[in-house]
């Protein structure tokens, strides 16, 4: 069975006065993740939310300006999203979705073994999402048209690596 991963779609990456914002090459794929959720919705698939979401003294803030902060309106899933009962939010505190979540655990227990990426930043939490994923066997698309990061070098280096190195499918 197959599954979407929506990484970070978040207010502080995706709104134009977000703590860390990815810019225009963050809202540019909101529109194609929402097809590419209505899809996998009716299909039956799962859909699940990977959300940043830190501790105000998180020690990630000494690379990156706070962001994410739990409870803030900053770590919400941007409302343009479809988010509905039945999808899975993983809140996590690093790059990884699978680091200090339940997450692999979730996905065996729904038969999962071949993963979807779209989301922020590519060369961030993306890329990190990937590599654990292959680590541990699945196997791993990401949509080209459904990733964005606020540096476009690093951006078109993580597909290069995700495909390359990873195995990983660009579609």
């Amino acid at each position: 069975m197959k599954a979407l991963l929506v990484i970070d779609m978040l207010n502080d990456f995706i709104r134009e006065d977000g703590a860390l914002s990815v810019g225009a090459a963050g809202r540019e794929i909101v529109d194609f993740i929402r097809r590419k959720t209505a899809e996998f919705r009716e299909e039956g698939c799962p859909i699940i939310y990977i959300c940043d979401n830190h501790e105000p003294d998180d020690g990630e803030f000494e690379m990156f300006p706070a962001h994410c902060v739990a409870g803030g309106e900053g770590s919400g899933i941007i409302p343009e999203l479809d988010v509905r009962p039945g999808d899975k939010i993983i809140r996590k505190r690093r790059y990884s979705a699978f680091f200090g979540t339940d997450l692999d655990l979730y996905l065996r227990e729904k038969g999962v073994d071949e993963l979807f990426l779209a989301g922020v930043c590519t060369n961030i939490c993306v890329l990190y999402t990937a590599a654990d994923a292959r680590n541990i066997n699945y196997r791993v698309s990401i949509f080209e048209r459904g990733v964005a990061s606020f540096d476009g070098e690093a951006h078109s280096f993580a597909l290069r690596e995700a495909k390359n190195t990873l195995g990983c499918a660009i579609l």
